[in-house]
């Protein structure tokens, strides 16, 4: 299906829940709506839906306005962080039941419930009941009653987040497999930006209910068009350097640091003075790397946090926040000096307002 919004915006009483906005999906892919609780995210599926009429704008399916058309006259499917599934129904009946409701023959039902099953490991429990299922279980449950429709539009509000992780790492490599086949455009909300990359495709950066950037995954997530956009887009957040372009050509920190930009940096930064330096955390590193336009920034160590073969490094450099993701295990004492090291080409520049100047090159272009 190709749907498109056309300046949809959607307020309840005086509270704007999603501000004028216009999004094409990509058709027969998935599409990622990333962003924080409360960005809009179900706001806007629910407008995608038609569970919700937008209070202006119009919602178009392959080129047809269907606006006002319920949800029921739809050719979609929804599943909810809340996985919901008939209590008195076993578990052939819960998937059988969207297409009973459309008339299908029970032999051709038969069929697509038990290949369904397969492609999500639920047959042996076909015949249950779901509260005799686990969690995954009746999530697998719920999503196959979704897929089997077979619908033209899938929206996935979150549908792994109450899962733990091992199931939901698993799960999620199995709807990637399910959707390649590029029969159906799914919509899949997302609160992390780890989970955004896994699934590819296409993403939609949420804020506040507004859109602040929409593309491939990939190309989003190396340019970030915004500082909004970059926090996002960034986890662990991206640090945030304000600084001043000197006459040099040096972005020189507010204690003093001068960081040398690259030409191509200072030639992007134009007649821009105030600047603000971003860079991810995996950017940073503790061991000099001995090259051309290397950074160094010393800092205090705040925290080691150790999350099995990686180490989250807090630090802070006066009343500058610094994160580092660093392999391995880096036990640093609370208190003790380090200095991080990154690259000049790892760093993002964008001006005092927000808008992006100049993104790292991704490596091997």
């Amino acid at each position: 299906m190709h749907l498109a919004l056309e300046n949809v915006g959607s307020r309840v009483g005086a509270q704007q829940h999603i501000h004028p906005t216009s999004l094409t999906l990509a058709a027969g892919t998935i599409n990622v709506l990333l962003g924080a609780t409360l960005a809009g995210k179900t706001s806007l599926m629910r407008l995608m839906a038609g569970l919700d009429r937008p209070n202006e704008g119009r919602v178009l399916a392959d080129g047809r306005d269907v606006t006002g058309v319920p949800v029921r006259e739809r050719d979609l499917a929804m599943v909810y962080q809340q996985f919901i599934n008939y209590p008195s129904f076993t578990v052939f009946d819960n998937i059988a039941s969207p297409l009973r409701i459309k008339r299908v023959p029970e032999a051709q039902i038969r069929q697509r419930v038990h290949e369904m099953a397969e492609r999500l490991h639920i047959t042996p429990y076909l015949q249950r009941m779901p509260s005799e299922l686990s969690g995954g279980q009746q999530q697998r449950t719920a999503l196959a009653r979704a897929l089997v429709k077979q619908a033209g539009l899938l929206l996935l509000d979150e549908p792994l987040v109450n899962l733990d992780y091992k199931l939901r790492e698993e799960l999620r490599r199995e709807l990637t497999a399910l959707f390649s086949e590029g029969k159906t455009t799914v919509v899949y909300a997302t609160t992390e930006p780890l989970e955004a990359l896994q699934l590819g495709g296409h993403v939609a950066l949420l804020h506040e209910g507004r859109l602040l950037q929409s593309g491939p995954t990939v190309d989003v997530f190396d340019a970030p068009c915004s500082l909004d956009a970059a926090r996002t887009f960034s986890d662990p957040p991206i640090n945030l350097l304000p600084a001043r372009l000197d006459e040099q050509g040096n972005a020189r920190l507010d204690d003093g640091l001068a960081i040398a930009l690259l030409p191509e940096q200072r030639r992007l930064a134009g007649t821009q003075k105030e600047l603000v330096l971003g860079l991810r955390a995996h950017s940073l590193r503790l061991a000099p790397a001995h090259q051309d336009g290397e950074v160094a920034i010393d800092a205090e160590v705040e925290l080691s946090e150790i999350s099995g073969s990686e180490t989250y490094l807090h630090a802070h450099r006066g009343s500058l926040a610094l994160v580092a993701q660093l392999p391995g295990v880096q036990d640093l004492p609370i208190g003790s000096r380090c200095t991080l090291y990154c690259r000049g080409a790892d760093i993002f520049l964008y001006a005092r307002d927000g808008a992006l100047l100049s993104a790292p090159q991704r490596k091997g272009n």
